[in-house]
């Protein structure tokens, strides 16, 4: 599988873009691959917007995995002149000055456009080390071979299970720690709900935690496409230090705030299929409270 993708990565963009388009109509015309799934997020997200608009999100969502899953194999071979072309960071000063303070700095994203590209391009763009949280894939060939390719322009993709050593290793040191923040936290892992999509969702404490042990700046990562293959990114900043002690989830609020609002301007862009609402929010136990309201004395 892994020469495969070494032999697709040598073909020129708009082949490997017909070939996404084939991807889009064998997963949502003929496998249907997932689209309960996604049609039912949409249809929950948007209840406001008729049902030709959703019909329309869900297609076109369909259509933009396929993009992303071939530019994501071109981008594996890209040069970094290219790669810069095509992803425009329009304000990388944000981060330059992370590393002039000497200051770690957390890049938050989503499943937004080509997630695949941004992390390229930030490696080519951003003049400071950065580490990538990734879940190794399952084929090893596969997994070295992007995990090679993500090391080209500097990143450097830690196993999720290792990232919290790694934070410990390097947390004197002025690097970026980049996430994709709006995965669904284990349903036993700390998690914070949010109203978010019109729907309970959980969202990840880590971030938060990470940010005040290591004192660093927390920046939200904005892509949006502005053509086939053209992608802009803006880094707007969430929280900087100083931390207060008894400080609440501002940051996980802040960030699925401005994701949402990320959403709903371009929701064709977000990645539906994922089954981000995986479990409900457990209702509050108050049946204790009441017990103990009706004891003797309570």
């Amino acid at each position: 599988m892994a020469l495969l993708l070494r032999i697709l990565a040598l073909f020129p963009l708009p082949a490997l873009h017909a070939l996404g388009w084939g991807i889009y109509v064998v997963a949502f015309r003929v496998v249907r691959w997932r689209v309960p799934l996604a049609r039912g997020n949409i249809d929950a997200a948007f209840p406001e917007k008729p049902d030709a608009e959703r019909r329309r999100i869900l297609r076109d969502c369909y259509r933009n995995l396929g993009t992303t899953l071939v530019e994501a194999i071109w981008g594996y071979g890209a040069s970094g002149e290219a790669l810069r072309r095509r992803v425009r960071i329009v304000n990388p000063d944000v981060v330059d000055r992370c590393r002039a303070q000497n200051r770690p700095a957390i890049l938050l994203a989503g499943h937004l456009c080509n997630w695949e590209w941004l992390l390229l391009a930030a490696g080519a763009h951003l003049r400071i080390p950065i580490d990538v949280v990734y879940k190794p894939l399952r084929l090893a060939d596969v997994d070295a071979y992007v995990r090679d390719a993500r090391r080209r322009f500097g990143a450097n993709p830690i196993p999720h299970k290792s990232f919290l050593y790694e934070v410990m290793r390097h947390g004197d040191e002025a690097r970026a720690y980049a996430l994709l923040a709006d995965q669904t936290p284990l349903a036993r892992a700390p998690k914070h709900w949010i109203r978010f999509l019109n729907r309970d969702t959980a969202f990840f404490l880590g971030p938060e935690r990470i940010a005040r042990f290591l004192d660093a700046t927390v920046l939200y990562v904005a892509m949006k496409r502005v053509g086939r293959g053209y992608y802009d990114v803006h880094l707007e900043v969430i929280a900087e230090p100083p931390y207060g002690d008894d400080a609440g989830p501002e940051i996980a609020e802040s960030y699925a705030r401005l994701l949402e609002a990320s959403i709903r301007e371009s929701p064709a862009d977000w990645l539906w299929i994922h089954n981000k609402w995986k479990y409900p929010k457990p209702r509050d136990d108050s049946r204790h409270a009441r017990r103990a309201r009706r004891q003797p004395g309570g």
